[in-house]
């Protein structure tokens, strides 16, 4: 029993091989949704802590950035320059393509160069990293005193996914700990089904409040009896550790409890209770272990050691839940994104802040300090460090205690956030699922190693962030009367990206914690997974200048940019759009074959075979390099419209406006054109190759040949030919229907009001402007009727 708890807490899940909670359920029967063919087989998470990369594969990463520069140097020389030496005479349109196409080649061959660079440092901080170990941990939070509060942003999600989100936030072993869930449903909305989601969603936090008060009481009366009972030097006497064991066994049979008694009907939910209930639990265990072998040694740990163990149960069990509506509040922003739902309650804390009824509204006003308030009075405390976790995130036990211990470690002090790049759920049920997630396993590695290089960026799913920081990149306005205070920026729809630009312009940096501590949902289909890619697609243009401004700021300031950080950052804010609008004219333009060389495959050979390498030891196939071109082949329009609407918003200036990711168990239907434009791909591919082969452009034809066949693949897989006649006939059908206008009913023209009639509220509050609105509108109306 012993060396499979040491085997669990080392790779931090289930030994291979071992019948987890979710596979046998009662009666036998497995549950969760039918598996398509091709769908992910393993189950157990990868270790928290990344293997130690041997020797010889960080020479190969070397020795591959070499050869991807070299390459893409001998063909500029070999090819390029040699075919416009040879011929002087070539004519516009050769030099045209000569040009069109170099540039193409460069930047592909550039984004391909950045993926090495920072896998490259990925494997340095994982050859280099040292867990701290877990006395370390309890020794500095033993008397700690600031606190974190948890904000978890939410819109229309299912109920168990937030509530899975909440129980792995409560369950975070760190003193001081709130979990607030900012709710952003309409208050009342008239939907019977959102009205009974939202009020299930509610109740959550009452739901883990009490769940949690019946072992909070009982770890805190036994830290408190332990203290009043006995101190000292020297190991504590055995009848004390007794104590503890006894505490530590009833705090791991009540989380293995509550496991049992969860219900799993997919590989999220098996995730939430092998790894966040039950890994707890056996963690948990191991200290049984420890307690247990020093008993039976005669000796034990001192006074100092035991409370520090208590504590941690009251880590555990201890925290404060609520919800928080800003959309009830008429003096909170409702602009309808992620970034503001999170600035409006950072904007409250520190206060406390009176409800007042003014014309049917609610507005807070905040008391002044000497003011005591009342019960009705909504609080809101300040807390050093404050967790953004996205609704369908869950985080391991100790991510908390891990990243705060590194933001007060030496030489931190300046570092605004620290994150876990979060990892895919391991066993997704579908194709398309399985590799979006091994997509996400890949960015997870590469934004590990843009740390090394001082180029991290805020990645929005989870992440810890001191406080102070915010309040130094904060911008204040006032709208309507009431000061709005913008934290996090929302001019893009990616607000995590714009606000890493925000901190280093205010001398304020990022790091990634080199441990997987947080895992996030995949979109299920194509249709959410349009969502969600469109969005990610769209902004990092926009924020380019504030990276220029950012540089000039630093250098002003003699502080270093390296070169090596700087193409990073163009790179992870730029490279969709070139490298979609490059793959697109790859795709559409015939080259000439003089143009094409076996030095441009060389070049972008190491790239494909360091990701095949990346995805194996992610627990995913090295073949999955062609289902992973594929799949960004039937992306390419998602990824386009992305850019697109980001030169719209340069241009017009217009907001783009915040579409969130369904997370829903059903299907959702992607827009039509999305669907078709894949099936394009694929019919110009084959005329490509029709045309190449008439002409004996073998190059093209075997490029054509290589897309269509993987965008055929990628089709019949993440797309599916009955969800494509689906999708297109709901967009046909879309498009002829038009919505029946509804004529609304005359409004009378209010000539005089008696006192009785008066909406002294609103005429108090409001003054003239809503009364004289009022009757030019009736005016209005009026005038148009007679008109008719």
């Amino acid at each position: 029993m012993s060396e499979v708890l040491v085997a669990a807490a080392e790779n931090d899940g289930l030994p291979p091989g071992t019948p987890t909670s979710a596979d046998v359920r009662p009666g036998g029967a497995k549950q969760g949704p039918r598996r398509q063919w091709g769908a992910e087989k393993r189950s157990e998470p990868l270790s928290i802590v990344h293997p130690v990369p041997s020797g010889r594969k960080i020479t190969l990463g070397r020795l591959a950035i070499v050869v991807t520069i070299a390459a893409w140097l001998l063909y500029l020389v070999t090819t390029v320059l040699k075919q416009l030496a040879d011929n002087p005479n070539v004519g516009f349109r050769f030099q045209m393509e000569t040009f069109s196409y170099v540039l193409v080649v460069t930047f592909l061959t550039f984004s391909a160069l950045m993926y090495l660079m920072a896998r490259q440092g990925a494997l340095y901080r994982f050859r280099d990293h040292k867990r701290v170990p877990r006395g370390e941990l309890d020794r500095h939070f033993a008397q700690y005193n600031d606190g974190i509060t948890v904000l978890v942003p939410s819109y229309a999600e299912e109920v168990q996914v937030v509530r899975a989100t909440l129980w792995s936030a409560a369950l975070q072993e760190f003193p001081h700990l709130k979990v607030v869930l900012l709710l952003d449903d309409p208050p009342t909305p008239s939907d019977p089904l959102a009205a009974e989601r939202l009020e299930a969603t509610r109740a959550l936090s009452a739901e883990i409040s009490q769940a949690l008060s019946v072992p909070s009481a009982r770890v805190n009366a036994a830290l408190a009896t332990f203290r009043a009972r006995t101190s000292g030097a020297g190991p504590v006497p055995s009848v004390e550790l007794d104590a503890v064991i006894t505490e530590y066994n009833f705090a791991a049979t009540w989380l293995e409890t509550m496991a049992e008694a969860e219900t799993v009907s997919d590989h999220v939910d098996e995730f939430f209770v092998d790894l966040v209930l039950m890994g707890l639990a056996r963690e948990l265990r191991l200290v049984l272990l420890a307690l247990g072998a020093a008993k039976a040694q005669e000796t034990g740990p001192d006074h100092t050691r035991v409370e520090q163990l208590y504590l941690r149960l009251t880590w555990i069990f201890n925290v404060k839940t609520e919800y928080f509506e800003r959309k009830a509040f008429a003096s909170l922003s409702h602009e309808a994104n992620k970034a503001m739902n999170l600035n409006a309650y950072i904007s409250l804390m520190g206060g406390r802040w009176r409800r007042e009824v003014t014309d049917g509204s609610v507005v807070l006003r905040r008391r002044a300090a000497e003011d005591a308030g009342d019960a009705t009075d909504l609080v809101a405390p300040d807390t050093a460090y404050l967790l953004t976790l996205d609704a369908d995130s869950l985080l391991l036990r100790d991510y908390c205690l891990r990243l705060v211990y590194f933001l007060e470690s030496a030489g931190n002090e300046r570092v605004a956030v620290a994150q876990t790049p979060y990892s895919s759920f391991r066993g997704a049920p579908t194709r398309i699922e399985r590799i979006a997630g091994a997509s996400t396993d890949i960015q997870h590695i590469l934004h590990q190693g843009m740390t090394y290089y001082g180029a991290t960026f805020w990645v929005g799913a989870n992440a810890v962030i001191r406080k102070p920081a915010l309040e130094d990149i904060v911008e204040v306005e006032t709208v309507g009367g009431f000061e709005v205070r913008t934290y996090i920026q929302d001019r893009t729809v990616i607000e995590d990206t714009e606000s890493s630009v925000d901190l280093g312009t205010h001398g304020w940096t990022l790091s990634n914690y080199p441990e997987r501590l947080s895992y996030s949902a995949t979109p299920p289909d194509f249709g959410s997974l349009v969502v969600q890619r469109r969005r990610w697609a769209n902004g990092g243009l926009l924020i380019l200048p504030k990276l220029w401004t950012q540089v000039r700021r630093r250098r002003q300031l003699r502080e270093p940019v390296l070169f090596r950080e700087l193409l990073l950052r163009v790179n992870y804010m730029s490279s969709i759009a070139w490298a979609s609008f490059g793959l697109l004219f790859l795709l559409a333009y015939p080259y000439d074959s003089r143009l094409l060389s076996p030095l441009v495959l060389v070049a972008a050979l190491p790239y494909f075979l360091a990701m095949g390498s990346d995805l194996r030891d992610c627990g995913h196939r090295f073949s999955d390099i062609f289902r992973i071109y594929g799949f960004n082949l039937v992306l390419l329009p998602v990824n386009l419209a992305g850019v697109l609407k980001s030169l719209q918003q340069a241009f017009t200036g217009d907001k783009i406006p915040f579409v969130r990711t369904p997370k829903v168990k059903d299907r959702t239907a992607a827009p039509a054109l999305y669907v078709l434009v894949p099936y394009l791909i694929v019919a110009f591919s084959l005329f490509t190759l029709w045309r190449d082969v008439m002409i004996g452009n073998w190059g093209n034809a075997a490029f054509a040949t290589f897309n269509a066949i993987l965008a055929a693949v990628a089709i019949r897989s993440y797309i599916g030919l009955g969800n494509s006649v689906v999708d297109l006939g709901l967009g046909v059908v879309n498009w002829l229907y038009v919505k029946p206008r509804v004529r609304t009913a005359p409004v009378p023209v209010v000539v005089a009001k008696t006192t009785e009639e008066v909406d002294w509220q609103a005429l108090l509050y409001h003054g003239d402007r809503r009364l004289n609105r009022d009757l030019r509108g009736g005016t209005d109306r009026r005038r148009r009727v007679n008109k008719r």
